[in-house]
């Protein structure tokens, strides 16, 4: 694995989250699936991932977290959510969004501020994510998503089931002022 040095400032690094979301892809990721890590960062969760013999591939919109993630041997698409992927189809995807709810007049526009900002209500990234992830999913696939009490968890859960996915807590781990939470959502759920 190459260096973090020069990457904190500009790269989301691995924090209780991460560890979280890689724990409970290693559990149920098998060796051979097709992964895409989106919002991949610092690119640890796809590492820890592809220990198990996934084939992992990354994505992110910064280019910073682009280049650290292959420092760290994951082959990065720069794009937003799942924007630069044509026909491709991932048996899993994996994501650890910006779920921070983050008033308006406080936000920061640098790369940071980005990687932590979910907006008011902590689902502005999450909701396009969960409209438009389907469409590079296998049909049996699903997606393991990390999310925080504070973004409304029974909102994802009701867009989710909207989307046609079943919705599963896989993993949880509360923290002083909220409960992190892996969701599976399997595709073809009602």
């Amino acid at each position: 694995m190459g260096s973090d040095e020069g990457f904190e400032d500009v790269v989301y690094q691995p924090a209780e989250d991460s560890e979280l979301l890689a724990e409970a892809a290693c559990r149920e990721i098998d060796a051979g699936q097709r992964v895409l890590d989106v919002g991949t960062g610092s690119g640890y969760v796809a590492a820890r991932v592809a220990e198990t013999g996934a084939r992992v591939i990354g994505s992110d919109p910064n280019p910073h977290a682009c280049r650290q993630a292959r420092e760290h041997g994951i082959e990065v698409v720069r794009t937003d959510l799942v924007a630069g992927f044509g026909t491709e189809e991932f048996d899993v995807v994996l994501f650890n969004p910006p779920y921070l709810p983050t008033d308006p007049e406080s936000a920061s526009d640098d790369w940071i501020g980005r990687a932590l900002s979910g907006g008011e209500s902590g689902r502005a990234v999450v909701e396009p994510f969960v409209d438009s992830v389907s469409r590079v999913l296998r049909p049996e696939g699903f997606v393991l998503m990390l999310v925080s009490s504070l973004t409304g968890l029974e909102e994802i859960e009701t867009q989710a089931r909207e989307a046609s996915f079943a919705v599963e807590e896989v993993s949880a781990e509360s923290h002083f002022f909220e409960r992190l939470v892996v969701l599976k959502l399997t595709a073809g759920g009602e």
